[in-house]
C-alpha cells in the first residue's frame, strides 16, 4: 500500500502529527530510530508554560499560544499535567521591580487565562516560600504554570495515533528516502531486520537534533536548512525544601533557573543554553555546566547546593531554527515549518524547532500546510480530545486516586497516586482483576510485573530503560538490584512483532 504520511521522529512533534493526520482519516507510518521520546523529548524541564523570559526577546506569537496551550493540555491529560506554582524572588541588582511586574501582567492576561490561578506579590520574609532562601531576598512574586511527564505525552500520542489507525515503529531506521512516480520511496531497516521499502505520498521529516541530517543523508539534499542544536541539561539533588512550590531564579548573565520539587524525594534543577556541536544522540552535562547550575541555585537558597547532592543529571539536545542569533538563549524558540514540494515532485515538510508546551498547535499547522495534498483530510479536532487515560475532569485528580485505591485497597495510597498520576483512568485497566499484590506478579520493587508488562504490550517499552528512565522515573527509586532483576525478566520476553 501507498500510506498518505511517512512520518521519521518519535519525540512529541513526529507523535503529535501522526496522531493528528490519523484522526483527520489519513493513513500514517511512523519511523522512530530508537526509543518514544529518547532524545529531546525526555529531556526537558518538564514544563508546560508559556515561557516568562520569552517575553523579553519580544516573541509574544509564542508566549500566547503557549499560555492558551496549557489549559487546553492540562484538560487533555489531567492525569500527566498539573498546575505549579512559581516563586520569582525579586533581586535588587537585576531586573526592576515594575519591569517584573509588567512582565507577569502580560503573563496573566496575554492567553486568557481561566483555570489557573493568577500572580500574586509574596513577602518572603513571612510565607513558607521564603524559608529556604537568603535573608536578603524580602519580596517575590508567585504565578501559575503547569508541569508535565514529557515522556509520558509521547508515549500517550503514540497510543492515540495507533488507536487511530497510525502504524508505529520504534527501532527502526529510515535511511533512504527517494522521490518516485509522484510519492516517496523509503528504506527502513529495524534492529536486526531486513531492509524494507514503504511508499507514502508525503514525507514529515520531525527528526528534532537529526533533522538536517536527515534532509542531507536520507533525503539526499546538498543544501539542508541548518538547526542550531543548544544543549540543556539539568541536575536532580536530594529535596532542598518541603513546601510544593517551584522556585524561578534570575541570573546576573540574564539567564534564569528553575528549582522544582521532582519525584517526592528531589529537587530538578535546570537549565543551561550551551550550543552543543557533535553528536546529538549523546548530550552529557559538562562540568562548567554543573558548576553553574550549583552556583546559580546557591545564590538563592541558604543552604548551599553541592556536588555531594547530586543523585542523577541529564541533558538534551534543542533543534532550534538558526536565525543568527549570538547567544544560545537568544535564539527563537518558535517552530519552523519548511515545505519543499518541487514541481510533480511528492511533498516534504520539515520541522524545526518547537516547544513541548506548543507541540499539539504545531501539529494543526504541520496538517495546514500539507492539507491541498489531501482535499477530504478532516478538520482540526484534538483542542478537546482527551488523551489515554485522561478522560476525567481535571479538577477531580484527588478524588480518582481516591476510587482506584478504595477498588485494589491492597495498594497504599502513594502508590495509587503514582499508578493514576502515571495512567489515569487506564490504572484500573490495568489492574484488573487483581485481589492481593501478589495478582500482580513479580516484584522490582517500586514496580511490578503486572505494569512492566503493561508499558510493553502498550506503550512500545523494548528495554529496561525505556521504564525506568522514559515511561517512568522508577530508576531513581529502585535499587542496582532491582533494576538488574528487571533486566533479567527483560532478558526472557520473546523479541516484540
Amino acid at each position: 500500500m501507498t500510506y498518505d504520511l511517512f512520518v521519521i521522529g518519535g519525540g512529541i512533534n513526529g507523535c503529535g502529527i501522526a496522531r493528528d493526520a490519523a484522526g483527520r482519516g489519513l493513513s500514517v507510518f511512523l519511523a522512530e530510530q530508537g526509543d518514544l521520546a529518547s532524545g529531546t523529548s525526555s529531556a526537558s524541564t518538564k514544563l508546560i508554560h508559556g515561557g516568562l523570559r520569552y517575553l523579553e526577546h519580544y516573541e509574544f506569537r509564542l508566549v500566547r499560544e503557549a499560555l492558551i496551550e496549557r489549559e487546553v493540555l492540562l484538560k487533555a491529560a489531567p492525569h500527566i499535567i498539573w498546575p505549579l506554582r512559581f516563586v520569582l524572588p525579586h533581586h535588587a541588582g537585576l531586573r526592576p521591580r515594575p519591569i517584573l511586574r509588567l512582565g507577569l501582567f502580560l503573563y496573566d492576561h496575554l492567553g486568557g487565562r481561566k483555570i489557573l490561578p493568577p500572580t500574586r506579590s509574596v513577602d518572603l520574609r513571612s510565607d513558607v516560600v521564603g524559608q529556604p532562601l537568603k535573608d536578603e531576598y524580602t519580596r517575590g512574586y508567585e504565578y501559575s504554570d503547569c508541569w508535565v511527564q514529557d515522556a509520558r505525552m509521547v508515549a500517550l500520542n503514540a497510543r492515540d495515533a495507533a488507536a487511530r489507525g497510525a502504524v508505529i515503529r520504534t527501532r527502526t531506521r529510515c535511511t533512504k528516502a527517494r522521490r518516485a512516480d509522484g510519492a516517496w520511496e523509503l528504506t527502513v531497516e529495524r534492529d536486526g531486520g531486513s531492509p524494507e521499502t514503504i511508499r507514502a505520498k508525503v514525507l514529515i521529516n520531525a527528526g528534532g537534533p537529526w533533522v538536517s541530517q536527515v534532509l542531507g543523508e536520507v533525503v539526499g539534499r546538498n543544501d539542508p536548512d541548518k538547526i542550531r542544536m543548544v544543549k540543556g541539561s539539568h541536575l536532580v539533588v536530594d529535596r532542598l525544601y518541603d513546601h510544593d512550590r517551584c522556585y524561578i531564579f534570575q541570573n546576573a548573565d540574564g539567564r534564569i533557573c528553575f528549582a522544582i520539587p521532582y519525584e517526592q524525594n528531589f529537587t530538578l534543577i535546570g537549565t543551561t543554553d550551551e550550543d552543543h556541536k557533535g553528536d546529538p544522540g549523546s548530550p552529557h552535562i559538562s562540568e562548567k555546566e554543573a558548576d553553574y547550575l550549583l552556583a546559580s541555585v546557591s545564590e538563592y537558597f541558604k543552604r548551599p547546593v553541592t556536588r555531594e547532592m547530586v543523585r542523577w543529571t541529564y541533558s538534551g539536545i534543542r533543534p532550534l531554527y538558526d536565525d543568527g542569533a549570538s547567544k544560545a538563549q537568544e535564539a527563537t524558540r518558535d517552530y519552523v515549518l519548511k515545505l519543499d514540494h518541487p514541481d510533480g515532485g511528492a511533498p516534504l515538510l520539515s520541522v524545526f524547532g518547537g516547544k513541548i508546551t506548543t507541540f499539539r498547535k504545531l501539529s494543526e499547522h504541520a496538517l495546514e500546510k500539507i492539507a491541498p495534498f489531501f482535499p477530504a483530510l478532516g478538520k482540526p479536532w484534538t483542542a478537546s480530545a482527551h488523551l489515554p487515560g485522561g478522560d476525567f475532569p481535571y479538577d477531580q485528580v484527588e478524588e480518582q486516586i481516591s476510587t482506584l485505591q478504595k477498588a485494589y485497597s491492597f495498594l497504599p495510597q502513594r502508590e495509587a497516586a503514582r499508578l493514576f498520576r502515571t495512567y489515569g483512568t487506564d490504572a484500573a485497566k490495568m489492574l484488573e482483576g487483581a485481589r492481593f499484590a501478589k495478582d500482580l506478579g513479580q516484584s522490582f520493587g517500586a514496580l511490578s510485573e503486572r505494569e512492566a508488562q503493561w508499558l510493553v504490550d502498550k506503550e512500545w517499552a523494548r528495554a529496561p530503560e525505556d521504564i525506568l528512565w522514559r515511561r517512568s522515573k522508577l530508576g531513581l527509586h529502585m535499587s542496582i538490584a532491582e533494576q538488574s532483576a528487571l533486566r533479567e525478566w527483560f532478558a526472557k520476553q520473546p523479541a516484540a512483532a
